[in-house]
Order: structure tokens, then sequence, then C-alpha cells
């Protein structure tokens, strides 16, 4: 909701009150500024540093893929599926899951 730093500063340290809860008719936005204040927030929202996001660093990074080829809702929708099933088989073939050949005698 606010721009903040990537640096922590020594107030941001110390402990703060639970702020005063929004009015009633308050905006949407003056709700959820509210709840990312909060302690429960502020830890739910540290979360997605841990859960979605380092996916699409490695999309991005080690598989290359930067920007769809195709046009229109319908296609890059494929497109991105077609990534994702890219992505989901390489981690299945580092983690050695698989076919194993049977040995036969």
């Amino acid at each position: 909701m606010e721009k903040t730093g990537h640096h922590r500063s020594v107030t941001d340290l110390e402990k703060q009150p639970e702020p005063e809860p929004p009015a009633a008719g308050a905006s949407l936005s003056a709700l959820m500024r509210h709840r990312l204040k909060t302690k429960i927030g502020k830890a739910l929202y540290k979360l997605r540093q841990q859960t979605v996001e380092p996916v699409f660093g490695i999309i991005k990074s080690s598989m290359g893929f930067r920007q769809f080829l195709l046009r229109g809702l319908e296609k890059v929708s494929l497109e991105w599926h077609w990534v994702c099933l890219a992505y989901n088989f390489r981690r299945l073939h580092r983690m050695g899951v698989g076919i194993k050949p049977v040995a036969r005698n």
C-alpha cells in the first residue's frame, strides 16, 4: 500500500502498538492499510517471500522466459501452461522422479 525500502530502520525494530481500527465507513484501501499494519497482517504478508515468487525468478533467469511470443489471451494462456509444464518436468527430473528402467533377466 505504501512504498517501503528493503532495509529495516531502528523504528521498524522497536515495538509498535497495534494501530487503531479504521472508521466504520472507511475505504477498501484504508481497511487494507490497517490490516497490513497489524501483527497478523505483517506475518501473513511476510509469507509472500517464501511461497510462490521464487518460481517466477527461476522461470525468468534459469529458463530464460522473459516475454510471451504469441498474442491474444487464449494463446498467451496456452504458452504460460507450456512454461509451467516445462518447469514442473524440470523439477521432477531434478528430484529423480520418473519411470525407472526395469532390469530384465
